[in-house]
């Protein structure tokens, strides 16, 4: 990610590819809002995209469950799985939580959200702070030269400068640097995939693209499949346009299947079949 520019972030608006992403993304988040149904039960499609993106994500993370049974359970204790679907669960309900947060302190929100998804199953004085020199990384899908701490340190304050100052860059832009480089520094022990993927949300709900968080990109994303996932993420991380570009063309089309998904969960509410 370039930092030369005033705006860095906005200029990547313009490479190659992404104005049509963000314009294809934009026609489809207005239609799904458009919908007859969002003028009296929002509320209920939010509350399914949300369970639908936690699920995403979570498979992503290595626990694929299906959608019935991550609805049916309970106790998401135990195995590893099952602590991943209730991270995942805990992260998506506490999103909503930290929208106001997240402008004026990104890294407060990032410690957070890393306090939420370990819920107790990590040393304590390893929850909610970036890894120190020496401290290992939990993140099994992700193969990407890991940054020694000073670079996390660096790189973190850097995007979290970028976030409080603001910028002209389409929120998807914006949606995309974020997730991709919190996965390219998986700066914590652990669950760095699902904080990466909910501070996405996070940047799509508070710029005003998705304010009622209908559109899970989590969903998109994990529609996709971990192979274009990690394909498109390495993109990200040469730091070339055509990279970056391909990496914002997959957030885009992650968000447009999160749409997708959000629209089919708005024709069962009107057929009265959800």
């Amino acid at each position: 990610m370039s930092t030369t520019a005033s705006d860095p972030l906005a200029t990547l608006g313009s490479l190659p590819g992404v104005p049509d992403a963000v314009d294809s993304v934009r026609k489809a988040v207005d239609r799904v809002y458009g919908h007859r149904v969002m003028r009296r039960r929002s509320n209920e499609v939010t509350a399914e995209a949300a369970l639908r993106g936690s699920r995403g994500s979570a498979a992503l993370a290595g626990a694929d469950w299906n959608l019935e049974e991550v609805r049916r359970r309970t106790d998401f204790s135990g195995e590893d799985e099952a602590r991943t679907v209730g991270a995942a669960l805990r992260l998506t309900a506490e999103a909503g939580q930290l929208l106001s947060i997240w402008r004026q302190s990104p890294l407060r929100v990032l410690a957070r959200l890393h306090l939420v998804a370990a819920g107790g199953a990590a040393p304590d004085d390893a929850v909610g702070r970036p890894r120190l020199a020496g401290e290992s990384v939990d993140e099994p899908l992700i193969e990407a030269r890991l940054p020694g701490a000073d670079e996390v340190a660096g790189r973190l304050e850097g995007l979290s400068h970028l976030i409080i100052a603001g910028t002209a860059a389409p929120a998807l832009v914006t949606a995309a640097v974020v997730h991709g480089e919190l996965l390219a520094l998986r700066p914590f022990g652990s669950h760095n995939g699902l904080v990466a993927r909910t501070a996405e949300r996070i940047v799509l709900i508070g710029s005003g693209l998705d304010p009622k968080s209908i559109c899970p990109a989590e969903v998109g994303h994990a529609e996709q499949g971990r192979a274009a996932y990690v394909a498109a993420f390495e993109g990200y991380t040469t730091g070339t346009p055509e990279g970056l570009a391909a990496w914002i063309a997959h957030c885009g089309r992650s968000v447009e299947l999160g749409v997708r998904e959000s629209t089919a969960v708005c024709e069962a509410l009107q057929r009265g079949a959800a």
